[in-house]
């Protein structure tokens, strides 16, 4: 059943990529992979750095195969196991003849894994056969099955003929063509993507590349480009300029002027045919309005289309004459209509001429918080969706809704042994996910909507409940006072995000026979909807029946099952949860392996399921005040415990991971140490036993851990603690490595490495009864559960209103409580100051909200710590060099604040008062404006009778225009307070021009990150915001809200390893097996995810700077441009990654000679910027040294001085005035000064950076040395020219002058500047380098095959990094 879901042909991981990528059924198929980010919106920058510079990948490897626990017995089977069994995987491809009506016969090149469906898929799509849908493909007279393999079909074999045969329509194919050719029609129609379904999404990368990226671009004459580039940027986008227009987002598309084939293609009002009707083969009637104004009525047929008698008013169901009986629609219209011949064909070449992943489906919708207004057309298709909501034919099983809870249960079962069959599975479990997500945001926009009637009508609006489409839909109230204790509303709105996190993390371990619930949370129109699969039978039975595990009343009553606890403590482990007991209300002990909140139930399938996971990591102390408990001095520091809105707030799961690895590093350190004492102090006894002691005492000082300043009390001390902290800073600031890895360094082999190092002190631990005591000690420091081994778990129920522990647990119930108080002061004391530190050396760039509340959470910090974090950042030294990151952090903050105003004053709203409100709302809170009045709804459409009842109310008794009455200071009153109350921060100001003043914000930027978060579009057009006369939005602008999405993301394990591979590889110089594993990777992750992935966009552009480095300048732009491509479609044209995307690409632009490409993407990514987080930020400094070094080398002087010396500006801001960063900036500059023959500028520039260097690396340094030699050139130039001016000024005209040479920058010059400041450096090997390298190489025994290292020696060896790599 599964299979045949899968709509998108991606299983050929290698065969079909050069026919199949340009017929665009599955576009290039080498083109997909994926990064190892946990995150799908990895910062481009970051993401870079890990993947270049690598995070020990390799030593991971191992260790996450085994995380695989269904596969266990083939857990490690090593890499080379791996690389065998894809191999099996690629047999090789053939190719096969294909024979269509009408067409001359094509070759096509396929795979065996393929299915006969993807052979339709792309004759769907070639532009010769696209227009028919309702055929078979016939070998020899016989019918080929949809859905058989390739390999499975006896006698295909390289060379067949498959004969495309028509068939006999039925009303479901009749729809599904009608579907295709509308499909067709709009298929450069944007306007999909704009009002975001079907998963369209935009991308404006071909305006700005003219389509002459890849083949075109080699074509063009390098030589003739210098004298035709037009180099102006507009106005906007030069250094300094305070114009933040909103138009440029969304440029125009030339192509998107669209063809018009038809004017109206719609059903006909005469249908369903009638009985007698239906007996002649008619399956249904459509209406037609040709280009030429011609109407007439179509009937649709068993046997194909044809022209029918009908009118408008009278129903005359006869052939026409002639009838132009056709098997495709398009045919038929070709035939009557000379336009739409004309046309369609020209669209169709277009259509094929895009490159696929313009048009290629995402894999969740993507929506625009900005759109253009479009004409309504009269779409027939879409119009169908909304009446039938789309139950019927469009699900693939014919006839039925689908059963989603089957579907994802049954995809989690498939078998795991081998590569193939997990590849199988994980790509099963990617598509139904995808598929629920979508059906679930369709589902509770259509309950907000009122378009689903609910299962308990009788009740409240609030406690209703709906099901729709085998899905059950709940909203965020407080039903039923359920969480009273917790804190009402608000802890039932943050349930449902909780339990999402608990069901990502049990979906992660995937233990087999447990199951969880598919979730989706969505928020729209100011309401939360949690969308759920159904356990089978639960709707039978009452609650109280089904739970056989767990608490449905908060630990009131609990009961506890043995099969539960066996699977339950398979992810113990994985997990950090430790298995406690606690009491019921008769004081019997009840065993558990989880929060008392997680219910186990059986369902009726026999599964067992566990639900509400919303507490399956532990409460956060620093905002848990509870009685008689005392927090570490380190968060009473800064003012925690705070009270915080609901009693939900639990420790993330990356905090957990990182307190485990930070504790045993602890742990390990604190064993060395005794040990060596030991060893020291064997002769005496007495004294060994008073330092173990003393070492006791001391480590427990650590349990926590301290400030540097408590840690000095004792020597032992003073040392483990220093060495902890800096260990924590490693794995928290590797933007790179996901959680899971971490994960399953620190489960999957903690046991095994902790026996090794107790092995370490002495033949055998447990015998030796001293280094037993040293252990112990140890485990008793750090707070392990275990007394012989390293073993840190945490209590989920500690401090949960109403649960009780047995007596004989008190102490070990107290260890707990110490755990998590330890856990909450070590993110304020190690993993805020982390964040702090990386972002000062700038391993860490958030550039809009969105990178920063994934830097904050690859961390483990919650979003509510954004107040800490901000006040930190206040009080840092080098506050100046964290501008961007407090300016970033307040418009986060401010914005999300009025994101909680915003949700709760959209539940007042009445449908019809939708666009009025919000856009009164975007007033108040952005418009200079001071007395915003909101327009009501026209009184044409209120009645009378209501206007006079209204009167006499009481206002704001029910009624709905309370939102009216908002006025802009009492919004701003309300964020002010808000900050306060949940982020404990104070905002000084009181209107939105003091916010923008006071902290350096942009309304464009605030107005873009709210749009965001709430999910409204609003149209594209300039707003003047700073009128004190009128305000910005009228209620014409807000075209739309959209949904807000969150959702788990599976993903593809071992396409993950293989990625992590290729990086070691590169890591050791190895390009090129590196090249070949990341390719590897990419094609298992097509396999697993299509074409279209977030993490795909990070293996294309790995690959294309390999490309780049190996000197293959065409086929890096070719990577790169998909990238972009991708990363438009996946994340946003405007996103971050996506900008990043943008300057890779200009620089392989520039490289293969394309320069008026590299400058137009140069402008769009500092227009992108410049939009999203403004112009002072480190970022822009090497955006704008990329731009000023093409401008210098197409000798546009002048403008390159202008974004040069802002470089050198932020740099030196963000850098420090001695950093080798600003150096570099110098010299560049000082290169165009030379350029334009200005050389005391030029000398003084020069001058400042060879000082740096000379500072920073000493005199013998070669970049020294290069600067002064510089220097020593420019000063003769300078000479030079000062004697032939005064020449001229002795002699007057008649003075004999040397001709002076003034040389344009040679492009290999300028290049090689661009690669160093893009962190791409060539290092020159000497041979005794090489010699030690091999040396070093054939220890670690990495090395294959003999030939390797001279290759790395033609290559020459690099270096990549994101900066320079003495700039630290």
């Amino acid at each position: 059943m599964v299979s045949k879901t899968d709509d998108i042909p991606a299983s050929a991981p290698d065969g079909g990529s050069a026919d199949l990528g340009r017929d665009g059924a599955t576009p290039d198929r080498k083109a997909s992979g994926k990064a190892p980010f946990k995150d799908p919106c990895a910062r481009g920058h970051s993401a870079n750095k890990a993947v270049m510079n690598g995070d020990g990948g390799h030593d991971h490897i191992e260790e996450a195969e085994s995380k695989q626990e269904g596969g266990a017995g083939d857990a490690d089977p090593g890499d080379e196991a791996n690389e065998q069994e894809v191999i099996v995987i690629q047999d090789t491809g053939f190719t096969v003849k294909i024979q269509a009506p009408g067409t001359e016969p094509f070759d096509l090149q396929v795979s065996p894994q393929e299915m006969v469906q993807e052979i339709h898929q792309v004759l769907m799509d070639r532009e010769d056969t696209c227009h028919r849908t309702c055929f078979s493909l016939q070998l020899d007279g016989n019918v080929l099955d949809s859905f058989a393999e390739l390999k499975s079909i006896e006698g295909l074999q390289e060379g067949s003929l498959l004969k495309v045969v028509e068939e006999p329509y039925t009303v479901r194919e009749a729809r599904i063509h009608v579907r295709h050719v509308r499909d067709l029609l709009k298929s450069l129609d944007p306007s999909d993507a704009y009002n975001g379904v079907d998963c369209n999404s935009l991308s404006f990368l071909s305006v700005f590349t003219d389509g002459d990226l890849g083949e075109s671009g080699k074509r063009k004459k390098k030589g003739s480009e210098l004298e035709q580039i037009d180099c102006t940027p507009p106005e906007h986008i030069l250094p300094g300029s305070k114009d933040r227009p909103l138009v440029p987002l969304q440029p125009t598309n030339k192509d998107w002027k669209p063809l018009q084939c038809l004017k109206v293609l719609t059903m006909s009002g005469w249908n369903p045919p009638p009985g007698n009707r239906k007996m002649h083969g008619d399956l249904m009637y459509l209406y037609i309005v040709t280009m030429e104004e011609r109407h007439v009525s179509i009937t649709a047929s068993t046997r194909g289309f044809y022209l029918n008698q009908s009118t408008t008013y009278t129903f005359s169901p006869k052939p026409a004459n002639p009838s132009f009986l056709t098997h495709s629609l398009v045919e038929l219209l070709s035939q009557i209509s000379p336009a739409f011949k004309k046309n369609f064909t020209a669209l169709q070449k277009k259509r094929v001429q895009r490159h696929p992943f313009e048009r290629i489906a995402t894999p969740f919708q993507v929506y625009s918080w900005t759109a253009p207004q479009i004409d309504h057309a009269m779409d027939c298709v879409r119009a169908e969706d909304a009446y039938t909501s789309r139950l019927g034919y469009e699900e693939h099983i014919p006839g039925q809704t689908r059963d989603w809870n089957e579907e994802l249960q049954t995809t989690r079962e498939l078998a795991r042994k081998n590569l193939p069959e997990r590849l199988l599975r994980e790509r099963a479990i990617f598509k139904v996910h995808s598929d629920f997500a979508a059906a679930a945001t369709r589902g509770a926009m259509a309950v907000i909507d009122g378009n689903v009637m609910a299962i308990n009508p009788g009740e409240e609006t609030r406690m209703q409940m709906f099901i729709w489409n085998n899905i059950f839909f709940s909203l965020g109230f407080d039903v039923k006072d359920h969480y009273r204790e917790l804190g009402g509303d608000a802890a039932a709105h943050a349930a449902p995000t909780n339990d999402l996190n608990g069901v990502r993390a049990y979906g992660a371990v995937d233990v087999e026979g447990l199951y969880t619930l598919g979730t989706v949370v969505v928020d729209y129109r100011g309401n939360r909807v949690t969308a759920q699969s159904i356990i089978p039978g639960i709707l039978e039975r009452e609650q109280e029946q089904s739970v056989i595990y767990g608490s449905i009343d908060f630990g009131k009553t609990v009961v506890s099952h043995p099969k539960y606890l066996e699977l339950l403590d398979k992810t113990s482990r994985p997990l950090k949860v430790q298995h406690h007991a606690v009491l019921s209300e008769k004081n019997e002990s009840v065993d558990l392996c989880s929060s008392v909140e997680c219910k186990g139930i059986i369902g009726n399938d026999g599964r067992h399921y566990i639900l509400d996971l919303l507490r399956t990591f532990p409460p956060d102390l620093n905002f848990l005040p509870v009685e008689d408990e005392e927090l570490p001095p380190e968060c009473q520091k800064l003012g925690f415990p705070c009270q915080h809105r609901h009693r939900l707030a639990c420790l993330r799961q990356e905090l957990i991971e990182a307190f485990v690895e930070h504790r045993y590093l602890l742990f390990m350190k604190m064993a060395a140490i005794q040990l060596m004492q030991q060893k020291a102090n064997k002769e005496n006894k007495a004294t060994a036993l008073t330092n173990s002691a003393s070492a006791e005492m001391t480590a427990s000082s650590t349990a926590a851990p301290k400030d540097p300043e408590a840690s000095k009390a004792t020597q032992t001390n003073s040392e483990p603690t220093q060495t902890v902290s800096e260990a924590t800073q490693t794995p928290a600031s590797q933007p790179g490595t996901t959680t899971e890895i971490t994960t399953a360094t620190t489960n999957g082999t903690l046991e095994s490495i902790t026996t090794e190092s107790q092995n370490g002190g002495c033949e055998s631990p447990l015998e030796d009864p001293k280094s037993r005591e040293v252990v112990l000690n140890a485990c008793k420091a750090v707070g392990s559960i275990s007394n012989t081994s390293f073993d840190i778990r945490f209590n989920p129920d500690i401090y949960s209103p109403g649960v009780r522990f047995p007596e004989d647990c008190a102490e070990d119930i107290q260890k707990q409580k110490q755990l998590l108080k330890d856990g909450a002061a070590f993110l304020v004391s190690c993993q805020i100051p982390s964040l702090v530190k990386d972002c000062l050396d700038h391993s860490a760039l958030p550039m809009d909200g969105a990178t920063l509340t994934e830097a904050l959470h690859q961390r483990g910090i919650n979003v509510r710590y954004l107040g800490t974090v901000l006040e930190f950042v206040d009080k840092t030294p080098a506050r100046a060099q964290l501008d961007h990151f407090y300016r970033i952090g307040i418009s986060e903050l401010i914005t999300r604040c009025a994101k909680h105003i915003f949700k709760t004053y959209l539940q007042g709203v009445e449908l019809s008062a939708l666009s009025a409100a919000v856009s009164h709302f975007l007033n108040c809170f952005l418009s200079s404006f001071p007395d915003a009045v909101a327009h009501l709804p026209a009184d044409e459409l209120v009645s009378r009778r209501k206007n006079r009842k209204r009167r006499n109310r009481v206002p704001g008794a029910g009624d709905n225009t309370a939102w009216a009455s908002l006025t802009p200071t009492e919004l701003w009153k309300n964020v002010v307070s808000e900050a306060q109350s949940y982020y404990n921060f104070t905002l000084q100001c009181d209107n939105v021009d003091l916010v923008v003043e006071k902290y350096g914000l942009q309304k464009i930027t605030l107005l873009r990150e709210i749009s965001i978060k709430t999910g409204i579009q609003i149209l594209i057009k300039e707003y003047n915001f700073d009128s004190r006369h009128k305000t910005a939005f009228t209620e014409e602008d807000i075209l739309n809200i959209f949904p807000v999405v969150k959702h788990v993301n599976p993903k593809a394990s071992d396409a993950f390893h293989f990625f992590q591979s290729g990086q070691a590889k590169v890591q050791q110089g190895f390009l090129k097996e590196g090249c070949e594993l990341i390719n590897e990777a990419l094609n298992l992750f097509n396999n697993v995810y299509g074409a279209m992935h977030v993490e795909i966009c990070a293996c294309l552009r790995l690959l294309a700077r390999l490309n780049y480095i190996m000197g293959d300048h065409p086929e890096a732009l070719s990577n790169q441009q998909k990238a972009v491509l991708m990363s438009e479609r996946v994340l946003g044209i405007e996103h971050p990654n996506t900008i990043q995307e943008y300057i890779h690409l200009a620089l392989y632009c520039f490289a293969n000679g394309q320069l008026s490409t590299a400058l137009k993407l140069l402008y769009r990514a500092r227009y992108l910027m410049l939009m999203v987080c403004g112009e002072d930020h480190p970022e822009m400094a090497l955006l704008d040294s990329n731009i000023g070094l093409v401008l210098h080398g197409v000798m546009e002087y002048d403008l390159s001085l202008r974004f040069l010396e802002n470089a050198l500006a932020i740099n030196s801001k963000y850098h420090g005035p001695r950093s080798l960063k600003v150096a570099l900036s110098h010299h560049l500059v000082a290169r165009v000064y030379e350029s334009k023959a200005e050389f005391r500028s030029a000398l003084q520039h020069e001058k400042e950076g060879y000082t740096i260097y000379k500072n920073q690396v000493g005199e013998s340094h070669e970049k020294t040395k290069e600067s002064s030699e510089y220097l020593k050139h420019l000063t003769q130039q300078a000479v030079a020219l000062q004697r032939t001016m005064n020449e001229i000024y002795k002699n007057g005209s008649s003075a004999s002058i040397m001709p002076l040479k003034f040389t344009a920058p040679s492009m290999a010059s300028v290049l090689e500047q661009l690669n160093i400041i893009n962190g791409i450096i060539f290092i020159p090997l000497s041979q005794k380098d090489l010699e030690n390298l091999k040396a070093e190489v054939q220890r670690r025994q990495m090395l294959q095959e003999p030939g390797k290292i001279e290759e790395n020696q033609e290559d020459c060896l690099l270096e990549l990094d994101d900066k320079l790599p003495v700039d630290d």
